[in-house]
């Protein structure tokens, strides 16, 4: 067989490659979900209100958000196997930091580092993989394989993170990343064989900044609007420079001739509306998912173990569902399945929105499945429908924008249904009143979704004389990177 064009050195043992790379994604993706178990103990030992929770979140999917196609450029350009290695070290190094915070302000700052580690090491983990399996065919199983074995790290993080924060409190949930981290340092280090890619374009270093920016001042504003007063001047600044610096975003983009996102991709309307589609997904699904916890403890007084069980319905309902969506969506089309799971979802939401602290548990675990299955249903077809969207050659940069934009999403999700909950009780309602809003907002703002892709998101139309053939009709590059966000959310 023959090497990818772009390997350098000899091709790594690939099951030694399969498993480094499947873990370290178990890794970050472990980490987007066990936090939300022990949220409560950190309220408790940290002395916290609801704003450093959501900083405490919100630092890491920030980070990540705003690095992550920064983080796959890094990868091809400046070595695979380097960029992955040091994203696990950081990664790793972060993490004791986060154990070790002695405060909220601390804590924060390891989950920053965090972000920026998980950053650098989920696209190189995959672009790793794709240089090491240069065959179609082999390429899918090898994605598939590694985004589901990966994506158990979603359904752990509940339960992993109830056990180990009712057994020793928040500090291990991170301590727990260190075997991991030092594991995978030893044996990528012996096991790994360098690649890049020659041509992969220069660092867009004033779009990264300015992204960087804009996302970080705008969630600043929603996060702390709630405490300071919507009206505040530092609020109504945050605001206003949000917009400045996203109009001087987008200015520089339009310019450069290797710019971080591409802005003729959006001129695309399956592209468009699948990537704004794909803001709502992670608007409401990390929205939501950050209050589940602190109502099963808070409201319902469960202990925090009990809590992290009641919240697996849903991460259960996504990796059961998941690997179904890709397939569902070759047979059905994109707007069939991503609208039925979007209207699913946001039923799921809007049912939660009317649970109260006397409701079993046997008419709540239902609707968080519903939610799940729903997100499940949508996700995968929405990255496949931005990757059929773009020539295969713009395949990577679609699925690291699609990707961007779920995170984006759930920055804003954490922080504006927040922004409601604390709204809610400044009115004088109850915390348990309070969720009962975000909730039904996140369900709303889902089910408008849905009736949005249902009208819009249907096959790219291409003009007479355009680059037809350039576009991705072929099933391998759609399949591959539609399998692997599958498993992997």
């Amino acid at each position: 067989m023959a090497a990818s064009p772009a390997t350098v050195g000899s091709r790594p043992n690939r099951a030694v490659l399969l498993a480094v790379t499947c873990l370290g994604q178990f890794m970050v993706l472990l980490d987007n979900t066990i936090v939300g178990a022990a949220l409560p103990d950190m309220q408790h030992r940290l002395h916290t209100e609801l704003t450093g929770l959501q900083w405490i979140v919100d630092a890491y999917v920030l980070l990540v958000a705003m690095l992550l196609l920064s983080g796959g450029v890094f990868a091809d350009r400046f070595g695979r196997k380097r960029v992955y290695l040091t994203g696990v070290a950081v990664f790793t190094a972060a993490s004791l930091v986060c154990a070790l915070a002695p405060s909220v302000s601390w804590l924060i700052t390891g989950r920053v580092l965090q972000g920026i580690g998980a950053a650098a090491l989920a696209p190189a983990s995959l672009a790793l993989l794709a240089a090491a399996y240069p065959l179609p065919q082999e390429r899918i199983k090898a994605i598939g394989l590694w985004a589901g074995l990966s994506g158990i790290g979603l359904a752990a993080g509940p339960v992993a993170g109830g056990v180990l924060t009712q057994a020793f409190g928040w500090p291990a949930i991170f301590l727990v990343n260190l075997p991991f981290g030092v594991g995978l340092l030893l044996v990528g280090l012996r096991h790994l064989d360098e690649s890049r890619n020659p041509n992969a374009p220069a660092i867009d270093i004033p779009g990264t900044a300015l992204s960087v920016l804009t996302v970080g001042v705008l969630t600043y504003g929603l996060i702390e609007g709630g405490a300071r007063g919507w009206t505040s001047p530092e609020i109504l600044g945050c605001f206003a420079a949000a917009v400045i610096l996203l109009a001087a975003f987008i200015a520089v983009e339009a310019r450069r001739a290797a710019p971080m996102v591409s802005l003729p991709l959006f001129r695309q309307r399956l592209f468009t509306v699948s990537n704004t589609a794909m803001v709502v997904v992670g608007f409401a699904l990390m929205g939501s998912s950050f209050f589940f916890s602190q109502f099963f403890v808070y409201v319902q007084g469960s202990s925090i173990l009990r809590a992290g069980l009641q919240t697996l319905p849903l991460s259960l309902a996504m990796v059961i569902v998941s690997p179904y969506a890709g397939r569902l969506a070759a047979r059905y089309g994109f707007r069939i399945v991503v609208t039925t799971g979007l209207a699913l979802a946001g039923l799921g939401l809007m049912a939660l929105g009317t649970v109260h602290a006397d409701t079993g548990y046997g008419n709540v675990w239902w609707r968080l499945a519903v939610a799940g299955t729903g997100f499940a249903l949508a996700m995968s077809p929405l990255t496949g429908a931005s990757i059929q969207a773009v020539s295969p050659q713009e395949g990577g940069l679609a699925s690291g924008v699609s990707s961007t934009t779920r995170q984006i999403g759930a920055v804003f999700g954490v922080a504006v249904l927040g922004a409601i909950v604390r709204a809610r009780q400044s009115s004088g309602a109850t915390f348990e009143a309070g969720l009962n809003s975000a909730f039904l907002a996140a369900g709303i703002v889902t089910l408008a979704t849905a009736v949005f892709t249902g009208l819009w998101l249907a096959k790219p139309k291409l003009a007479e004389g355009s680059a037809a053939p350039q576009r991705s009709t072929a099933p391998d590059a759609v399949t591959t990177l539609n399998d692997a966000h599958a498993g992997s959310r």
